[in-house]
């Protein structure tokens, strides 16, 4: 494994720029763009090459990993009027707290809200 496999490499449609655009997140923004998404994905990953290169010359400590395995559990601290709106809202569904809060959540990123 290369240790730029560690980092998550993504290349998306700009509306606004009429172009593929090429990003690291976590790491390096926006850094490349063009007509072909292999194309971007290409230069994205040789970037990410020489900013490794550029890191270990200077004896730097590269960014945190982002490509990595996910547990499915994080702490989500809401407030309590927040907590508690969605623990009725649950309730009056007949569901618990943690299923009815996921399913909001995927409606979210399905729907692009």
């Amino acid at each position: 494994m290369k240790e730029s496999d560690n980092y998550i490499k993504l290349v998306t449609w700009s509306e606004e720029d009429g172009c593929y655009i090429g990003s690291i997140p976590g790491w390096l923004g926006n850094c490349c763009h063009g007509d072909d998404e292999v194309k971007v994905y290409q230069e994205l990953s040789a970037i990410l090459e020489e900013w490794i290169e550029i890191y270990k010359k200077d004896q730097r400590r590269l960014p945190p990993a982002t490509n990595r395995s996910y547990s499915g559990k994080f702490v989500l601290r809401t407030g309590a009027d927040l907590h508690r709106v969605l623990a009725l809202k649950a309730l009056q569904g007949g569901e618990s707290l943690n299923s009815y809060v996921v399913k909001k959540l995927a409606s979210v990123v399905r729907d692009g809200d």
